[in-house]
Parts: structure tokens; C-alpha cells; sequence
């Protein structure tokens, strides 16, 4: 079966550290994340549009990538089980305290499972992948077949 995808990539600027981390994830860092939306039809028929397109690039823009920007970019993203939170979130209000530990898995896993379905509820596209690269040489990817 041949599958059709539309990709939209968008970077985004964070802070998190790894609770419970033992190596230097247990620090507070940032990355310049790069992150890959894998679209496609929910159906046979509607694997393409009249315009030959899964959907159009500005949809994912407008929704996904807008998302990133305003709840994840230039933030620090910590874990609502991380004890730091309370004294960050106090200090400083672009600390976003996440419902998981912030590693690029739970990241990925949370935008393909929470975010995208809410974001894309009344369009007739799933998101199928989502890939978080936290650097060139490491990312994750969460797949839903």
C-alpha cells in the first residue's frame, strides 16, 4: 500500500531538564528543537484533495506550528512532578509545567496524541508521526500506524 504524507517541520527554542535524570539531562539546558508533523488522510478518498495536495502547508502552520510557538517556545518545560517547578514557575513566568517529564519522547508522544487530534478535530487529516530532535545527532519518534 503506497502512503501519502504531507511533512511541515518547524523549530522552536526551549528549556527543560530530566527529572531524575543521573547524567547532565539532570541539569536545566535548552535546545533549539526541530520538529517534523506527518500528515495524512483519514481515508481512501480523501488521501488527496482536488488540488492533489493531503493538506495545505499554511492548515499546519496555522494550528501545529502556532501551538509550538505560543505554549513551548522560549519557554522551560518542567514536569509537574519536578519539585522545581514551584519556585520556577514563581520567578519566572515562562515556565510551562508539563504533565510529563519533559524528554523528547514524552514530547513527541503528547503533540501526536493530545495536541494535533484537538488542533485537527474537524479536519479530515490524522497526524501519524511526530519527530522531536533536540540536536543533530538525537531525536525521537512517536508513530501511530
Amino acid at each position: 500500500m503506497t502512503k501519502i504524507f504531507a511533512v511541515r517541520t518547524h523549530e522552536i527554542h526551549a528549556g527543560h531538564r530530566v527529572y531524575g535524570h543521573n547524567g547532565k539531562c539532570k541539569s536545566l539546558h535548552g535546545h533549539s528543537y526541530i520538529i517534523h508533523f506527518y500528515c495524512e488522510g483519514t481515508s481512501e478518498d480523501t488521501k488527496l484533495n482536488e488540488l492533489g495536495m493531503v493538506i495545505d502547508f499554511g492548515i499546519i502552520k496555522e494550528t501545529l506550528c502556532k501551538w509550538l510557538d505560543e505554549n513551548y517556545d522560549h519557554k522551560m518545560l518542567i514536569w509537574e512532578h519536578d519539585p522545581i517547578h514551584v519556585s520556577l514557575s514563581k520567578i519566572d513566568d515562562g515556565v510551562v509545567v508539563v504533565p510529563f517529564n519533559p524528554t523528547a519522547e514524552n514530547i513527541a508522544y503528547f503533540l501526536l496524541n493530545t495536541i494535533a487530534p484537538k488542533l485537527l478535530k474537524d479536519i479530515d487529516i490524522n497526524v501519524t508521526r511526530v519527530i522531536v530532535e533536540e540536536t543533530s545527532k538525537c531525536r525521537a519518534e512517536c508513530v501511530n500506524d
